[in-house]
């Protein structure tokens, strides 16, 4: 049963997993050209011209993007956050529900199988799926990290972890709210809508403290790369906070799933 969900849903991750790793590519081959001695002082002026609070919301007031490092730890993790983002979300909202819509839902319960081995056979392929994407992204950036010149590579790695943190919650939930309905477009609208504004919320989050408090409404929260920069450590208070959220969605769509009508 995981053997097939990993093999109907493996298009999918190649597609997300491809499109990571080329915007890295194109990064690494044209970001010396781009950052060279010439244009070096008129980027630090341009960086200049923004608001404190608006730096602080990438982190380019403790990062420099100087290198293709310092601009991974600024924007480049922010293509990392929203895509695996996106792709957990999709993946979440129709493991279960494109079953129904392509009735093959019909087959699954012909065998000799519950609802439960179903969902929890769904729920190993996505979390397994994220967990590959966000690695393999992580070794490719090493890789072309190593070959652009020196970086911190403690403080990479425990970077290249957090993703997965924000990820497997946007998969849990999204996979929660399909058990809701029988619609695919349906759930896909409702998880792009959580990364954007999750997102948004993190941004924002940032520009002052009369909003600092929206940081709690977002996932990415979860994903402390400010805290991994400054500190070079992973809050474990995060990480048990990312394990309870995601055992209370999981439950929940187990329960939920095992009792909803399919079609």
């Amino acid at each position: 049963m995981l053997r097939r969900e990993m093999k109907i849903n493996r298009k999918s991750f190649i597609i997300w997993t491809l499109i990571l790793i080329g915007l890295f590519t194109i990064v690494y081959l044209v970001y010396p050209s781009i950052f060279n001695s010439t244009n070096k002082k008129m980027i630090d002026d341009m960086m200049e011209m923004f608001p404190e609070e608006v730096l602080k919301a990438f982190n380019m007031d403790i990062a420099s993007i100087e290198t293709a490092y310092g601009w991974l730890k600024t924007e480049g993790f922010v293509f990392v956050l929203l895509i695996s983002g996106i792709y957990s979300g999709i993946l979440g909202s129709q493991i279960l529900t494109k079953e129904e819509n392509d009735k093959t839902i019909e087959y699954l319960n012909s065998l000799p199988i519950t609802r439960k081995d179903i969902i929890l056979n769904k729920i190993h392929c996505g979390i397994l799926y994220i967990v590959f994407m966000i690695l393999c992204v992580g070794v490719f950036n090493f890789i072309g990290l190593s070959l652009s010149g020196d970086f911190d590579r403690k403080a990479y790695i425990l970077l290249s972890i957090t993703p997965i943190f924000s990820s497997i919650v946007i998969f849990s939930l999204c996979l929660l709210l399909s058990t809701f309905t029988h619609k695919t477009k349906k759930t896909i609208s409702v998880s792009l809508g959580i990364v954007f504004s999750g997102y948004f919320l993190n941004i924002v989050s940032e520009m002052g403290s009369s909003v600092a408090f929206l940081k709690y409404l977002s996932v990415f929260t979860l994903a402390d790369i400010r805290n991994v920069i400054i500190n070079e450590a992973i809050n474990p208070i995060l990480i048990l906070i990312t394990i309870v959220i995601t055992l209370l969605f999981l439950t929940a769509a187990i329960i939920n799933y095992d009792r909803k009508e399919l079609v």
